[in-house]
């Protein structure tokens, strides 16, 4: 029960603080960006079943492998661009936060 309350909080909640401190002045507009960073699940239509409740999307689905999250992570780095970047950051962290649920997963 645990499990995907802090899942889903660090998916739509903990972004919040996110775009704040990335722009206190519009921090709506990239809490939203942020929000659409989840259409990187999209991939998860690939797979059979499609919803695995105790599988670990990382490296399993096709853009949550570790070559697309090195490219998520230069993206945030080196992209100067403002929406980009936020952008980059969004996959980065959506990435941490499937990471986050693969150990509790593992371990919990």
């Amino acid at each position: 029960m645990l499990q995907p309350l802090v899942h889903y909080g660090l998916h739509f909640g903990a972004i919040v603080l996110i775009a704040y401190f990335y722009d206190a002045k519009k921090w709506k507009f990239y809490w939203f960006i942020l929000a659409l960073t989840m259409l990187i699940d999209l991939d998860h239509l690939w797979a059979t079943p499609i919803f695995e409740p105790n599988r670990c999307s990382i490296n399993f689905h096709f853009l949550h492998t570790y070559i697309a999250w090195f490219f998520y992570v230069i993206g945030a780095v080196f992209i100067r661009h403002k929406l980009l970047k936020i952008i980059f950051i969004g996959l980065n962290f959506h990435l941490l936060t499937d990471s986050i649920d693969c150990l509790w997963n593992w371990y919990g």
